[in-house]
């Protein structure tokens, strides 16, 4: 067993050599990568992402990567091609192919028959002199002096240069697709970063009973209103217009400064200028001003008119927070 000291010892020499590995990719960006990419970007197709064995895990994730930023692709195994996955592609396509060798059984029998189609090849490869960098139209220089492995076998920084440099193609997409924070979102609408670009202030404020009161209510039936919707506050409305606001806090205050409160109404409790929000802004937008202002609900307006309540625990309760 190795002793602490030696654990964190062999932890940071494995960080080292992967990202001496990335930072040497640098210098493979270059005119065979930029034509890649605007294959890529002006192909009416999809981009099939095939490979074998580690590199065919980090075919998927890059595969997954492209599809969130705007790049239709598919995931193709190079083993499952030839046992009827081939018909995954069609004809506009654009292959891209990952492989450290680029000399394995797989590769060599699925190339001949991706030639035959007419699709544009990519190799992702750390060898470019392999069977599978003389097939390519485009080589993705993936080449690494060695894996962190210490037999220098399992696939380690090469699997790490091939991650890095399909982000850097996705991103380079991205950018060419001028790929804005609102397409973001309609490819992540259950992940609590898509609610933050899509959700809007009225569709929590619909989930929420709506507290109103009149500023003529006794103090009383404030008070029963603000218990019974469960949101900690009431509006006040006049002539269907939002006029105040009377909280948990204010009753509180209430009760510190008045001995009888029998005759007492929202009128003479309330808040005049409640902080709003209009229920077609992002409900991000009510969480940055409930934390400037530091309170736990606000009332979402339409159109200057009370629409309804959000509060803190809805934020929550979306992942917003």
């Amino acid at each position: 067993m190795k002793t602490p000291d030696q654990i964190r010892a062999i932890a940071k020499a494995t960080l080292e050599i992967e990202a001496q590995s990335i930072s040497a990719l640098i210098n493979f960006v270059d005119q065979s990568f930029a034509l890649a990419v605007s294959e890529i970007f002006q192909s009416k197709g999809r981009v099939i992402v095939t490979g074998v064995g580690k590199s065919a895990i980090i075919a998927q994730k890059i595969t997954a990567t492209f599809n969130s930023t705007g790049t239709p692709a598919v995931f193709m195994h190079a083993a499952d091609a030839v046992h009827g996955d081939l018909g995954i592609i069609q004809q506009a396509d654009i292959i891209i192919c990952i492989s450290k060798s680029g000399n394995t059984p797989e590769i060599k029998v699925l190339l001949p028959l991706l030639k035959a189609a007419g699709n544009k090849l990519i190799a992702m490869v750390g060898n470019i002199d392999s069977y599978l960098a003389k097939q390519a139209d485009y080589i993705i220089n993936c080449t690494v002096l060695k894996e962190a492995c210490p037999n220098n076998l399992a696939p380690t920084s090469s699997t790490t240069a091939q991650l890095a440099m399909g982000d850097a193609l996705a991103v380079c997409l991205l950018e060419c697709r001028d790929f804005k924070s609102e397409d973001f979102a309609k490819f992540h609408p259950g992940g609590a970063l898509g609610k933050r670009l899509y959700l809007k202030a009225g569709d929590l404020a619909t989930q929420n009973q709506k507290p109103q009161v009149k500023k003529t209510d006794a103090v009383r039936n404030v008070i029963i209103e603000i218990s019974s919707k469960r949101i900690g506050a009431a509006a006040v409305i006049e002539n269907d217009t939002l006029i105040g606001i009377v909280t948990d806090g204010d009753i509180r205050r209430m009760m510190e400064k008045y001995e009888l409160i029998n005759d007492l109404t929202a009128a003479d409790i309330m808040s005049y200028t409640p902080k709003t929000i209009e229920a077609d802004e992002l409900a991000v937008n009510a969480l940055m001003v409930m934390q400037q202002k530091n309170i736990s609900q606000i009332i979402v307006t339409k159109q200057n008119h009370f629409f309804g309540f959000i509060h803190l625990h809805d934020l929550i309760k979306e992942g917003i927070i």
